[in-house]
């Protein structure tokens, strides 16, 4: 049976202090043309909190700022469960926000690739700071 691949509100980023807190100690690195900031902080219990965005400044129209954060959040939904996984092996709490930063709206599969990078990249570093 196939793993259900669902985007809960428990996994969203939503918290005004969370989310500043991650702006202000978090690392980052960029797959264009996404940018991936993110922070680990051991906890009891694994949990993954990601939140996206597609700035204003390039991106007038609501509507074109949706449409990027749809395609984010679909392509982190479908690829989520191996990250997914080891967070919870780590015992971590991740927090993560993908933010677009191209200057035109691309298609999916650019932004599923990119997001795959993303959270190979993720993954790894997760790796490396987890004590086998």
């Amino acid at each position: 049976m196939a793993p259900r691949l669902r985007f809960s509100k428990a996994e969203r980023l939503k918290s005004r202090k969370q989310i500043d807190g991650l702006f202000a100690t978090g690392k980052a690195f960029s797959v264009f043309p996404v940018r991936t900031i993110y922070q680990f902080v051991p906890a009891e219990a694994g949990s993954l909190q990601v939140g996206v965005t597609a700035s204003k400044k390039y991106f007038k129209r609501a509507v074109d700022r949706n449409r990027l954060k749809r395609l984010m959040r679909e392509a982190y939904r479908l690829q989520k469960q191996e990250l997914f996984l080891q967070v919870m092996e780590a015992k971590k709490t991740v927090s993560v926000f993908f933010i677009y930063t191209d200057k035109t709206i691309a298609d999916f599969e650019t932004v599923k690739a990119a997001m795959a990078k993303s959270l190979q990249r993720l993954s790894k570093i997760l790796q490396s700071e987890t004590p086998s």
